[in-house]
């Protein structure tokens, strides 16, 4: 999500990129400055989950410059922020999307185990986490690490069996500009964020980056391709626009 404007003519004053920060719809987000020897031009740019704002500028501009480009753009920023959650922290007790499902987190610290799912007294699904409380979201993370690590290597062997073309690796990250990718050497990387949204999004993540394995573009015969291996590519597509930013938004630190 960004913004570019074009500068007119240089600047002679170099600018401050030490750590800032700005408020924007009643949220502080840090505001990193970045100077770009290439750049031509002011970049805006807000962080995936709306985790902060990023400026790209051009060699020594000045500070009240980019001040001013910050102000003249902070309807644009509140518009944009207004619609992302703000940053969600995994916790006992707290609520979790686990394959589309929210799970109640449910925190035993005196006792030892994996990490699992299950159904409560109630039938609401939860989520069981052991061990201490300084541990638990990093183990809620390795859950869903596993879990869709797992699930993915199963749908990547079905999508690539059914085009014919092997991936050469299939890799895990928490990536935050994209979802998914395909490199021209047939290598596949997913965010295994992706393990809360529902199996059907999960389905199209992966048929979108094996489709790329055929044709390495967005062009007509490309959402062909996608659609003969996952029919609800563009419902899947909505949901991801729709709900995309709130699971980056979950914090696992």
């Amino acid at each position: 999500m960004a913004f570019s404007f074009f500068r007119a003519s240089p600047a002679k004053q170099s600018v401050d990129t030490s750590s800032r920060t700005h408020e924007v719809a009643g949220r502080v987000l840090p505001l990193k400055i970045v100077e770009n020897p290439r750049a031509r031009r002011f970049t805006l740019r807000i962080d995936a989950g709306g985790k902060g704002l990023r400026v790209t500028v051009p060699p020594r501009v000045p500070s009240s410059e980019i001040d001013r480009f910050i102000s003249r753009h902070q309807g644009w920023l509140e518009s944009r922020i207004t619609q992302i959650p703000a940053v969600e922290n995994v916790r006992a007790g707290g609520v979790f999307p686990f394959r589309g499902v929210d799970h109640q987190i449910v925190h035993e610290p005196d006792k030892r185990g994996i990490t699992h799912v299950c159904s409560g007294d109630n039938g609401q699904p939860q989520l069981i986490v052991y061990g201490s409380a300084e541990h638990l979201s990093r183990r809620i993370a390795d859950f869903l690490k596993k879990e869709i690590k797992r699930e993915i290597e199963m749908l990547v062997a079905k999508h690539t069996s059914a085009v014919g073309r092997k991936a050469t690796a299939v890799r895990f990250k928490d990536t935050k500009s994209r979802w998914g990718s395909c490199t021209s050497k047939g290598v596949l990387s997913f965010s295994w964020r992706i393990g809360m949204a529902p199996p059907p999004v999960i389905n199209y993540l992966v048929a979108h980056e094996v489709a790329h394995l055929i044709e390495m573009n967005h062009g007509p015969a490309f959402w062909k391709l996608c659609h003969d291996l996952c029919p609800d590519t563009v419902d899947c597509r909505h949901w991801l626009t729709r709900n995309g930013a709130a699971l980056q938004a979950i914090e696992f630190s």
